[in-house]
């Protein structure tokens, strides 16, 4: 085991002993809900055991590295002058969308982990996740009050850190990379895993749920600013669609599929760590398009904790792989001067003849 990956496994064991520790200590949680927000009471001490097992996981590797080699150049060198510019605007990003899908879309998609996805890609795991906890935390409390706020984004926090942690991961290894001109063995077999996962995605996770009842917008009115972004974010998705198919039939790049299967894995994993806090934390009501999924699972029968679990399953593996698509795309239009500056840039999004 590398000494990168042993201190992760480190420190991933001291955050996990922590949040098993914390919420023992403090046995049962009150769930009587606020009826302006949503929220139940015990809420606030569910995600200060959070906050506090994820700071815990990274002073432990900041220190196990310190043991190491008496220096911390792992987690310095991700923040260059580059990072910290492109964090601020990443943020922005989620939000916008974020809260666009959530006020005028009515699907159930989230859309607000791009920029997560692009800073993880290019700066590391840990400006990724960075970001990703940021942006829900600003998103509710300094944005509070405003058409941008929502009370709903900071008990996701910790999977929000979660996508952008994966994403610098899936980048340092180059599964952004662009794979142009794959011979055509290679090419078929990576078209046919990712084709065999959008259509199990989109079989199991979207038919069932819109036969004869798809709604683009909700009933009641929206403002007009995410009304309009609503529709830049539907144009958008289409151009994704059609550049994808470019991606793969003309230039015959293989990283469309890397990609999909990363945004499959991260929607899985993101799924799992949501579920019990939209459980908790919201009894299932989330006030986005996901609370479809959750009313269709449980009229069918399951629990809420079921439904929570099922509709996390179905519909975070659409949205993560719709995301990273969006995000390899977008990295693909950028030169390749400028993604090299970033700290790791070049692992990123280096061109691989295959």
């Amino acid at each position: 085991m590398s000494s990168s990956w042993f201190r992760a496994a480190i420190a991933a064991v001291a955050t996990i002993a922590v949040l098993v520790i914390g919420l023992a200590l403090l046995g049962s949680f009150d769930t009587t809900a606020n009826p302006d927000t949503g929220l139940v009471a015990g809420s606030n001490s569910f995600m200060l055991v959070l906050a506090v097992s994820l700071l815990v996981g990274f002073i432990v590797y900041a220190g196990v590295e310190f043991a190491q080699t008496r220096r911390l150049d792992s987690i310095a060198r991700q923040f260059d002058t580059r990072t910290i510019v492109l964090m601020p605007i990443a943020i922005a990003i989620n939000i916008v969308l974020g809260q666009t899908v959530g006020t005028a879309l009515k699907i159930p998609l989230y859309l607000d982990s791009i920029g997560t996805i692009l800073v993880g890609a290019l700066a590391g795991p840990i400006p990724g996740a960075l970001t990703g906890l940021l942006a829900n935390l600003i998103w509710t409390f300094v944005l509070a009050g405003t058409p941008f706020g929502s009370p709903y984004a900071w008990p996701f926090a910790i999977v929000a850190a979660e996508i952008g942690l994966l994403s610098g991961v899936f980048g340092y290894y180059g599964f952004f990379r662009s794979r142009p001109n794959t011979s055509g063995p290679k090419l078929v077999g990576g078209l046919f895993v990712a084709a065999a996962i959008l259509f199990g995605l989109v079989f199991y996770g979207v038919i069932p749920f819109y036969k004869g009842n798809f709604t683009f917008f909700g009933a009641s009115p929206t403002d007009g600013f995410f009304t309009l972004v609503a529709y830049v974010i539907a144009v958008g998705l289409v151009v994704a669609v059609v550049a994808l198919a470019v991606q793969l039939l003309v230039k015959r790049d293989l990283g469309v599929a890397f990609i999909v299967v990363c945004g499959a894995i991260c929607g899985v994993v993101s799924a799992l760590i949501s579920a019990p806090i939209s459980a908790f934390v919201f009894g299932g009501v989330t006030g986005s398009g996901a609370d479809i999924l959750v009313a269709a699972f449980q009229q069918a029968g399951s629990t809420l904790e079921q439904a929570v679990f099922q509709q996390g399953l179905l519909q975070d593996p659409i949205d993560k792989t719709i995301e990273f698509m969006v995000a390899f795309l977008l990295l693909q239009t950028l030169s390749r001067r400028f993604t090299s500056r970033f700290p790791q840039g070049e692992r990123a999004v280096g061109v691989v003849e295959a």
